[in-house]
């Protein structure tokens, strides 16, 4: 897999900044606790998320097995800082460039990678697992960098992006570890 190319083509997908680096990434199993408290409405509730992904010590020691991490984001505009719709939408805009880096990581490389994002999968409208039914989209399915435990605001430092990007925005996290 050619890093550069990966993150030219996640801009080319429409992503606000890309960053990279070379070792692990930074994880605590308190991200993944704070799954439980069901913020996001998806604990229980998606395949890709707590408790069904599976358990955190092996999924962290996932991670470890990757030396190369391509982190992208995506800055979308708020009116003000409780704009919640403006918020909403910009995850529905981060889902959608999440497909798009899939399909395109899917096409340029035969390597194996592990792709997250943030928050639950949103591939499908509603998960399968609300029906008791398998993952309708298994290799597109995307799990978030929380699930595994992954710190996004070190994340982010260690691939020289802000995670913070002034006031009245928002700004979303995926990452591609190869």
């Amino acid at each position: 897999m050619n890093g550069e190319t990966i993150k030219k083509a996640i801009l080319d997908c429409g992503a606000s900044g890309v960053g990279f680096f070379t070792g692990d990434a930074p994880t605590d199993r308190a991200f993944r606790d704070a799954c439980a408290v069901n913020s996001c409405g998806k604990y229980g509730k998606c395949w890709t998320c707590p408790p069904d992904i599976g358990d955190i010590d092996t999924l962290m020691a996932t991670l470890k097995s990757y030396r190369n991490v391509i982190v992208y984001q995506l800055i979308s505009p708020l009116e003000d800082s409780f704009d919640f719709e403006g918020m909403v939408a910009a995850k529905k805009d981060f889902f959608a460039l999440t497909k798009r880096v899939g399909k395109e990581l899917s096409s340029l490389s035969a390597e194996k990678y592990l792709h997250l994002g943030a928050g639950g999968c949103g591939v499908c409208a509603k998960c399968a697992k609300e029906e008791n039914l398998p993952c309708r989209h298994p290799s597109q399915a995307i799990s978030s960098l929380e699930a595994y435990g992954v710190n996004v605001s070190l994340l982010a430092k260690k691939a020289n992006l802000n995670y913070i990007n002034g006031p009245d925005t928002v700004t979303y996290f995926g990452a591609i570890f190869y």
